[in-house]
Parts: structure tokens; C-alpha cells; sequence
């Protein structure tokens, strides 16, 4: 099987309201966006690889740790609300434009996700590959069901999803018989370069399922989810230590 040529992109914006500086900030000592260069570094289904930013800061930290910084990002495309569609569109533009390299497919690394194990990124490079699907998304399955969920209409309460089945059994339904449903775990995704530039979609019409393990989905947007992810960190280390003592 040929791979697809595929293009990594960490975005990583200078600012952040939650935790300053946050892409910088030091995870099990090093910064946080270098965990997610370390995988791109470790792939070898990635053709290229690199940070998209607006801040000179983390351009410099991620070159120094091998990662291509090719341009600053624009401001208008590193807004608080700017969704990562416009950002993956202006890296192929300027990649076509400057260079003349047109990958056919992108890889999203968000770096508030930094614990992938080894092989993940080339196993969905593989699936995207291997499929005509527009999208390969890592995805986990949820227990908080769309079923038992509701919305706020002035201080009433409405079911969030006003179904057969809740009008029949209403929310306290047992888990085990819903249909399963999965949340978008964000480790690794993969996009044809068409789906994102002719349909203008990070996903597209067909999606394929890449399913990871829950304990993988650690996303840092606050600190105390830094915290979190320092104490996951210790129990591995001490467990590893353990495991050499023992031997």
C-alpha cells in the first residue's frame, strides 16, 4: 500500500485565556507543544511535519526542537474563536504558493493533547491511506448519553434530544441498552487535502472510526488539568521504576 503524502500541523497560538502561554508551559519538564513534535518526529508515515503559529516565541522553541516553523501565522487566522479549518486552508495555500508542495492529506496534532503511544499517527496516516474515506477521526466512547442529556429553555427543562424512545421511558433508561456513542477524541486526525480545500470541511461527507484508548484523552486547557496530567505522568515513572527494581 502507498501512503498518502501527508502534512503534519501543530497549531499552536501564542495566546491563550485559561493558562498563559500555555503551549509553552512545562509538562513533565519540557514544553507542552514538544511532546507533540517528539511524535511527529517518531512517525514515519509523516512526508512533513510543523508548527503553525503567530507567536515568535514558539517559533523559535519549535524549531529548536526540529520542527518546521516555514511562516508566521496571520493574526486574522489566530483569533480566540478561530476554528481550525481557515488555519489547515492558509498552511496548503501558502505550502502551494511558496513552494509548490501540495500534500494530499493533513494530520491535526493539537498539542493540548500530548500523550500518544508510539505508532498512532503512522496506523491512522495507514487507515486514511487504505480507504476513500474524507476523514479518519480518533474517537473514545462516552458514558454522559445524548439520551439522559437536557437543554435549558428559561428555567423549564427540555429534553436535549426529544425522541420515540424518551417520550416512551423519558431520561432514566439504563446506559447498557442506548445505542453506543463516541466523543472526538482530537489525538490524531487525518484530512484529504480536497476536503479541506474544495469542500471546506475538516471531516467530509465519509468519516472512518480510529477508536484509542480513553486514558489517552488528557486535554490540557486548564491548570488544573496540568495537574492531572503531572500526576499521570508520576504513577508511569514510578510504575517503570518499580518494574527495573523488580528486575
Amino acid at each position: 500500500m502507498t501512503l498518502l503524502r501527508t502534512l503534519a500541523i501543530i497549531p499552536a497560538r501564542g495566546g491563550s485565556k485559561g493558562v498563559p502561554r500555555k503551549n509553552l508551559k512545562l509538562l513533565g519538564g519540557k514544553p507542552l507543544i514538544q511532546w507533540s513534535i517528539e511524535s511527529a518526529c517518531a512517525s514515519h508515515g509523516l512526508d512533513r511535519f510543523i508548527v503553525s503559529t503567530d507567536d515568535g516565541e514558539i517559533a523559535e522553541v519549535a524549531r529548536a526542537l526540529g520542527a518546521e516553523v516555514p511562516f508566521i501565522r496571520p493574526a486574522e487566522y489566530a483569533q480566540d474563536a478561530t476554528p481550525d479549518l481557515p488555519v489547515f486552508q492558509h498552511a496548503l495555500r501558502w505550502f502551494d504558493e511558496h513552494e509548490g508542495y501540495r500534500p494530499e492529506a493533513v494530520v491535526h496534532l493539537r498539542p493540548t493533547l500530548p500523550f500518544r503511544p508510539d505508532g498512532l499517527i503512522d496506523a491512522v496516516i495507514e487507515r486514511l491511506s487504505s480507504t476513500g474515506a474524507d476523514c479518519v477521526k480518533s474517537i473514545v466512547p462516552v458514558e454522559q448519553h445524548p439520551h439522559k442529556m437536557w437543554r435549558l429553555e428559561g428555567e423549564g427543562l427540555l429534553p436535549f434530544q426529544d425522541t420515540p424512545l424518551w417520550r416512551q421511558v423519558g431520561p432514566d433508561y439504563p446506559r447498557q441498552k442506548l445505542e453506543p456513542v463516541y466523543w472526538s477524541a482530537g489525538l490524531v486526525d487525518a484530512i484529504r487535502r480536497e476536503t479541506i480545500l474544495e469542500r471546506e470541511s475538516t471531516v467530509g461527507a465519509y468519516v472512518i472510526a480510529f477508536p484509542v484508548e480513553p486514558d489517552l484523552l488528557i486535554d490540557l486547557d486548564t491548570e488544573r488539568d496540568f495537574l492531572i496530567a503531572e500526576a499521570l505522568l508520576q504513577i508511569e515513572r514510578d510504575r517503570l521504576t518499580n518494574e527495573v527494581t523488580r528486575s
